[in-house]
C-alpha cells in the first residue's frame, strides 16, 4: 500500500467523522408511516418504524395487526447530506426540529424503542407532560435494564420512558416488584 493512499484513508475517515450519521425523526402525513418507511428503504436510506402487534375487531372478525408505535413518526438514520433525499420523498411532512434544526435522536433512546416493541408487554402512548418521580431500572422479566420515571396512575404503578425531543411518552405496565431506584448518577 502506498503512503498516499494510506492518507486518503486517513482523510476519509476523519470526514465521515465531521459529518457522521444519527437519528432523526421525520413527521409523515396521516396514516403513511408504512409507505414513508417503504420508500425511504427503496431510496437507501437506514429506517426504523417501531410497530406494535395489536388486535383490530371487525363485525365479522378478529385480526392481528401491526400498527405504529408513534403515529405519523419515522426514525430516519441519516448524515445531513442526506436530509434533502429524506424531505423529497412523498409522505415526509417535515424533520422534528429543535429551534430550527432537525433534532437528533440519541441511539440510546432508539434502542429502547427496539427492546420495548420486541419485549411481550402492552405498551400505551401518550403526550401528557408528568411530573418528576423517582427514577426506576427494571430488575426482571423481558425488559431487564431498561431505565425509566416511576408514575403513579390510579392503582397502577407503571414505568415511563421519555423520548426527547418528540414529547411522547411510552406507558407500559410493570410489577412495583421488578423494579429498583436508581440514583441520579446512575
Amino acid at each position: 500500500m502506498s503512503e498516499n493512499s494510506s492518507n486518503g484513508g486517513e482523510i476519509t475517515q476523519v470526514l465521515k467523522d465531521r459529518n457522521p450519521k444519527k437519528w432523526y425523526a421525520v413527521y409523515t402525513t396521516p396514516r403513511a408511516e408504512k409507505l414513508v418507511a417503504e420508500r425511504l428503504e427503496e431510496a437507501e436510506v437506514e429506517v426504523f418504524l417501531p410497530l406494535q402487534k395489536t388486535y383490530r375487531v371487525w363485525s365479522d372478525r378478529k385480526k392481528l395487526v401491526l400498527k405504529p408505535l408513534l403515529t405519523s413518526y419515522v426514525f430516519v438514520h441519516v448524515t445531513e447530506k442526506q436530509f434533502s433525499k429524506v424531505f423529497m420523498t412523498s409522505g415526509v411532512v417535515r424533520f422534528v426540529s429543535f429551534e430550527g434544526r432537525p433534532a437528533s435522536i440519541p441511539r440510546e433512546q432508539i434502542d429502547i424503542l427496539r427492546l420495548l416493541i420486541n419485549s411481550n408487554e402492552k405498551i400505551e402512548v401518550s403526550s401528557a407532560v408528568f411530573a418528576e418521580g423517582d427514577r426506576v431500572e427494571v430488575m426482571i422479566g423481558s425488559l431487564v435494564g431498561l431505565k425509566g420515571e416511576l408514575v403513579r396512575i390510579g392503582r397502577a404503578n407503571r414505568v415511563i420512558v421519555r423520548i426527547d425531543r418528540l414529547d411522547q411518552n411510552l406507558i407500559l405496565k410493570i410489577p412495583k416488584t421488578f423494579l429498583r431506584r436508581i440514583r441520579n448518577e446512575e
